[in-house]
């Protein structure tokens, strides 16, 4: 039987660099792309000679985030499918169901998918039910404050009060003393209502001490499900990842193995199609009792990942692609076993911040602008950004993406240093000298930190909470 046809056009409801990234997918496939951009994104180089809509103002609840004008942008380009790429409203259920009813193909998982993964009790269970483990907490949504303390209780302090639909760090809070519950839980329920739209909270054991690993998956409607490994993104600020790779140099063979296995089964008892990622802590305290560290599940992002081109470069799939296809109807076109991953792969992620100010964004116009060689491949930059290009104060301040690739993690911390050192950005400040810092430091070559800092230097903690 052959494939579906592909879509002719397809709208990309994003902006910056996953805009561009998606769009080079496109071409590879013969799809019109067209880019819906907000009036503070009117000059980015990347609408040059391409078609394009404007969505509204700068303000990204007028523009980006609002579902009703990128559904209409989608129809009145006769755009038959749509790319949400990251951030905005690509984890958004109702939006991705919007846009069934309106006949525009949701580059994505189902929305009832989707919203059973947005909501983390629901997530967790059927996580369970497929075999990875959990972190100790609540069964679900807590009563009250005084249902908190008893679950604290049972599992041990300190623990972490987290907003059922929350995200980045909002409507999270620790507490290390009983006396703290009541406040640490009536703040979380005031961030999960405020951020959410959902004010109820639930308990976790707070891991410290842990690194932060996730498994990317791609599943087609079919039920093929593969995974392209795990990510060690460990190295944050305030849930915000800095620096990625894969594989992670802690995991434990035995570990990796059966987690990848029921990441696998556990995607395809859902009925995930698509792109996605399941988030982890490796919980070395674990090891404490049985004698090896255990990866817990945290929560599921169902969409493309900042750093999903890390996995990308050990694998040679092309998730985006890929994601274009599964999205058109086609089946994936591998099996695991086609799958090789290869090598060690690193990715920095470049803002317009000055991490000597706490990391203070540093908007402006770009005055020269000079990208590392390529060095057969084992470099590569994903960016929107060209010489001239003027930061807009409104969004994320992520300018670019330096991936290095090596034969094992030495070389690659050596070749991103030396593409680091290569990159030259003037106009504005960049986070470039922190990534110099952190991958020259001993602490990362020997592995010595994890989610509560940021080696190499004297950078604002990245502690859970």
């Amino acid at each position: 039987m052959a494939n579906p046809p592909l879509f002719h056009r397809l709208l990309i409801a994003n902006r910056g660099e996953v805009a561009v990234r998606i769009a080079t997918a496109c071409d590879t496939l013969g799809v019109e792309p067209v880019f819906a951009y907000s009036e503070a994104d009117r000059d980015a180089p990347y609408l040059q000679g391409r078609r394009s809509v404007c969505l509204g103002p700068g303000r990204a609840s007028e523009s980006y985030l609002d579902a009703a004008r990128v559904v209409q942008a989608a129809k009145q380009t006769a755009c038959s499918a749509l790319h949400p790429g990251w951030g905005f409203l690509s984890e958004n259920a109702a939006f991705a169901s919007l846009c069934e009813v309106h006949g525009v193909t949701f580059v994505g998982p189902p929305a009832h998918v989707m919203h059973l993964m947005g909501t983390k009790s629901p997530a967790k269970r059927a996580m369970k039910h497929a075999g990875l483990n959990l972190i100790p907490g609540s069964d679900g949504p807590l009563e009250s404050a005084e249902h908190a303390r008893r679950v604290a209780e049972e599992v041990g302090l300190p623990v972490l009060i987290k907003a059922e639909s929350g995200g980045g760090g909002r409507g999270m809070k620790i507490v290390r003393q009983l006396d703290e519950m009541p406040e640490a839980f009536q703040a979380a329920q005031r961030e999960g209502q405020a951020f959410f739209g959902d004010s109820r909270v639930y308990l976790e054991k707070l891991i410290e001490g842990g690194r932060h690993i996730e498994i990317q998956v791609i599943a087609d409607r079919y039920g093929n499900v593969c995974h392209l490994g795990e990510r060690d993104c460990t190295i944050q600020r305030n849930h915000q990842k800095l620096i990625e790779e894969s594989p992670s140099p802690v995991l434990d063979d035995a570990e990796r193995e059966r987690t990848l296995k029921s990441a696998v089964r556990a995607v395809r008892d859902i009925g995930y199609v698509g792109a996605g990622t399941l988030e982890f802590l490796l919980d070395t305290q674990g090891a404490k009792a049985t004698g090896s560290a255990i990866l817990r599940f945290m929560e599921m992002n169902t969409r493309l990942q900042v750093e999903h081109c890390v996995s990308e470069l050990r694998s040679g799939v092309d998730l985006v692609r890929e994601q274009l296809l599964v999205a058109a109807g086609h089946p994936l076109s591998f099996a695991q076993s086609d799958i090789e991953l290869t090598g060690h792969a690193i990715e920095c992620r470049i803002n317009a911040e000055d991490p000597s100010q706490g990391f203070r964004p540093s908007p402006g116009t770009i005055t020269k602008w000079e990208l590392p060689a390529a060095r057969g491949g084992d470099i590569r930059v994903d960016t929107h950004v060209v010489e001239g290009y003027t930061i807009p104060p409104h969004y994320d301040s992520l300018i670019c993406k330096v991936i290095a690739r090596g034969n094992d993690r030495a070389a690659a911390t050596r070749n991103m240093l030396e593409a680091l050192a290569e990159l030259a950005c003037e106009g504005v400040q960049t986070t470039i000298p922190m990534h110099q810092a952190v991958l020259a430091s001993a602490e990362f070559a020997e592995n010595r930190y994890d989610t509560s800092s940021i080696p190499g230097g004297n950078f604002a903690s990245a502690q859970r909470g």
